[in-house]
């Protein structure tokens, strides 16, 4: 068996299991790879929101990419929840000393309870230091509404987005349109530009409140494809894949959103084995 590809994970930890740190250690596993991790932040978390946060200083998130980089390595990065301009600022700076490829920021700013995992001050420090390091930038609606400073209502406007972000730095960005406003009798579309065209990838609605760690699901799928050497709108296209089937497997765990589920397509053929 040859060496795994690995992916360096950077973000918050969810005590709920279902999103952060646990849920892209599930999708680089679910790829075939392996993950290594530098955990940004502590959060007190379940399926029905967030209930503290305890950020960690920064030297200690440098002395962890430090001690899995010279030892391990990466061929892929993953960047989640950077709650503090510190933070993002340690990253980026770790990023070019040992100048790794294949970067992709999920720009995590709020939970899906609405609480906020990202400072102000760190949101600019994002745009300034990390996002010109970004070979892919996810963001969701919200996310992308306050990057670009305009409303999305269509799938134009995501269009017109995702080109403003662009002009950040940025070489790709996919704006995922999840939460965009009338798309559930129609599908849910993502769309990627490359600063030269526009490709559109959907995906049928699934009807589910269970739909936490979605977006820490397709970063990670998407790095660890990159890393296995695909093209940007190949990676795309298997991250949506997979989490689209993630979602359709979710799980009702507690009393709040559940869990996506990579693992549910192997359930289903395990038990028909038996």
């Amino acid at each position: 068996m040859g060496k795994p590809i690995r992916i360096l994970c950077i973000g918050g930890s969810d005590s709920g299991g279902g999103a952060g740190i646990q849920a892209d250690l599930k999708a680089v596993h679910a790829c075939g790879g392996y993950a290594v991790c530098a955990v940004t932040a502590v959060t007190v978390q379940n399926t029905r929101g967030v209930q503290s946060v305890l950020p960690v200083p920064p030297k200690w998130i440098a002395a962890q990419l430090d001690s899995v980089l010279e030892d391990i390595g990466a061929d892929a990065v993953k960047t989640g929840m950077l709650m503090t301009p510190e933070a993002v600022e340690t990253v980026a700076g770790k990023i070019k000393q040992y100048r790794l490829k294949n970067i992709v920021v999920d720009p995590v700013m709020i939970a899906k309870g609405g609480r906020s995992l990202m400072t102000d001050r760190a949101r600019r420090a994002l745009v300034k230091t990390l996002l010109p390091l970004a070979d892919v930038l996810t963001p969701n609606i919200p996310e992308a509404e306050f990057l670009s400073r305009m409303k999305i209502r269509s799938v134009e406007d995501m269009k017109k987005a995702a080109a403003v972000l662009s002009d950040l730095g940025v070489k790709r960005v996919v704006v995922k349109g999840g939460h965009l406003p009338g798309r559930k009798t129609r599908g849910c579309v993502d769309i990627l530009y490359d600063g030269l065209r526009y490709d559109m990838f959907a995906a049928k609605w699934t009807q589910t409140k269970n739909t936490h760690g979605t977006g820490c699901t397709f970063a990670s799928v998407l790095a660890s494809c990159l890393a296995q050497g695909r093209g940007t709108q190949e990676a795309v296209r298997q991250a949506k894949r997979m989490t689209e089937r993630a979602i359709q497997h979710s799980l009702s765990l507690g009393r709040g959103h559940g869990p996506v589920n990579l693992w549910g397509d192997f359930g289903v053929k395990k038990e028909k084995k038996s």
